[in-house]
């Protein structure tokens, strides 16, 4: 069984040369999509979907990026994703349509053994999956094989250790459900703001 393999199989994994390589050349791309001009938006785009392994319409990805591998990073129409977006993505990260990223999300499909006598028999990766319409506060770190389901909030700092489900507010060390999304915030969207107050 190859090491990919065994990533898929969600057993414990090495690095292969072969791997490295890839990342090697990711990085490359890495660094171009960084170091463009503001200015350089359409340019920026193209690298994103060289990067990417899937980016579509009306996305929006400010600089800088950081990731691993890229070809399994999928991100749907309309996304909007904030400054300093880290990915640890040796395995799947897809998100979906509409999603908002504040600045500073990591995003992180890989992770080790607790005990350190099995650190050095290598690492695990699960997939990571971010529904439509989800809002990612700022400092956000969702963690290896998390979903967060769609027009979910995760409050800022918070640590995703286990899947949300769709419709709420979740937030802390570790995240957890507040309460679910309701007609209130149809009515107020912030504290005691209307939005027919605005007219």
């Amino acid at each position: 069984m190859t090491e990919m393999e065994k990533m898929e199989k969600g057993y414990l994994w090495h690095d292969t040369d072969a791997y490295l390589e890839e990342q090697r050349v990711r990085q490359e791309l890495m660094y171009d999509f960084n170091h463009l001009r503001p200015s350089q938006v359409k340019e920026r785009e193209e690298i994103a979907r060289k990067l990417f392994g899937h980016v579509g319409e009306n996305v929006f990805i400010r600089p800088p990026v950081t990731l691993a591998r890229g070809t399994l990073v999928s991100i749907g129409d309309g996304s909007y994703i904030n400054a300093n977006l880290t990915l640890v993505d040796d395995y799947r990260v897809t998100i979906g349509k509409n999603c908002l990223f504040a600045p500073n999300v990591t995003i992180s499909t890989t992770g080790h053994p607790v005990h350190p006598a099995l650190r050095t028999a290598g690492m695990y990766s699960f997939p990571v999956t971010i529904c439509d319409n989800v809002w990612i506060g700022a400092g956000a770190v969702i963690l290896p094989g998390v979903t967060i389901g769609e027009n979910s909030i995760i409050g800022a700092g918070s640590v995703v250790t286990r899947d949300i489900p769709a419709n709420v507010i979740a937030c802390g060390v570790p995240c957890r459900v507040q309460r679910e999304i309701g007609e209130r915030d149809r009515e107020y969207y912030y504290r005691d703001y209307r939005v027919d107050a605005q007219a």
